[in-house]
């Protein structure tokens, strides 16, 4: 509750109602430090923004879930790195009317891992079941695609606790959890911190290249500004086609937003940047969360899409 007061007051009446569509538009994005919001930098580095007509103001969280009383307040306009799993969610429940802007990332070799500590008698997959094992959010996009590697692994499931990404590597160092699923640029902090020892590739099969997170909007700010929705999406996917083209641009990104140094930067994991959204990838996601309980109807991801 108290990250999301302050997340308020400190957005305020940013959002763009009013303050017009296309040339000139401001757009106040909420935004998780982590690589999946690496286009959302390099659009703002590389002018992409400015040459659109586009003033973005970048408002950080450490959650994407924080920021969604404000985006449905009109506080904040769009979120970026939005993890699809918890609007969907919300979308389903009728709590938010929402729009996919842009893909943001999808899952790729060691962008997410379980990480163990390095004496840890968890040698394999199998060893995890009840285990104590951390995600930043439960019933969420790390859950599900955990348990969708583990199940086609033949082992069972863990017992999930939720703590933020900034506080696993404490807890998994003093024994609150037998294992942490962290993302980058976490996990390499992680590993580098405490020698901690990689357990399961989170990018593994079946979920290789699933989409994970997005920039979202509501259907309401997409329909009041159609021009501004629009210019968002071409700068974000031509900054996603810079860092799926130079992955190199993410690296010299990532120390001046995330937590880590130029070193960590050159040898962390990194998700796939996709330079368009695909529906048919979307749908893989839909039907995962369907299969595992995550949505209780089918949700066709193309009507959801902002053209």
């Amino acid at each position: 509750m108290a990250a999301l007061t302050l997340l308020a007051a400190a957005c305020g009446s940013g959002g763009s109602d009013g303050a017009g569509d296309g040339k000139g538009a401001q757009v106040t994005v909420a935004a998780l430090p982590l690589t999946d919001s690496a286009a959302l930098y390099i659009a703002q580095d590389r002018g992409l923004f400015e040459k659109e007509g586009l003033k973005v103001r970048i408002q950080p969280v450490q959650q994407s879930i924080q920021a969604l009383p404000a985006l449905s307040k009109g506080q904040v306009d769009v979120i970026a790195s939005a993890n699809y799993v918890t609007f969907l969610q919300a979308y389903e429940e009728g709590t938010l009317d929402v729009r996919v802007l842009a893909e943001g990332v999808r899952v790729a070799p060691h962008m997410m891992d379980v990480l163990v500590p390095k004496d840890s008698p968890i040698k394999t997959a199998a060893d995890l079941k009840g285990k104590k094992v951390a995600v930043n959010i439960l019933n969420n996009i790390q859950t599900l695609t955990l348990n969708a590697i583990l199940e086609q692994q033949g082992a069972g499931g863990p017992v999930y606790r939720q703590i933020a990404f900034p506080q696993m590597g404490p807890a998994l160092e003093k024994g609150q959890v037998d294992a942490v699923h962290v993302v980058e640029p976490f996990d390499s902090a992680i590993q580098d911190s405490l020698r901690a020892r990689v357990l399961v590739d989170g990018g593994a099969t079946p979920v290789e290249s699933l989409p994970i997170s997005g920039y979202v909007t509501t259907a309401r700010y997409a329909k009041q500004h159609p021009d501004t929705a629009a210019a968002f999406r071409r700068a974000i996917e031509a900054a996603s086609k810079i860092a799926h083209e130079d992955p190199s641009a993410v690296r010299e990104e990532l120390p001046k937003y995330a937590k880590v140094s130029a070193a960590q930067a050159k040898s962390i994991g990194l998700p796939a940047y996709p330079a368009a959204t695909d529906p048919k990838e979307l749908r893989r996601l839909t039907e995962l969360m369907r299969k595992q309980g995550l949505l209780k109807k089918a949700v066709n991801p193309s009507t959801l899409l902002v053209k």
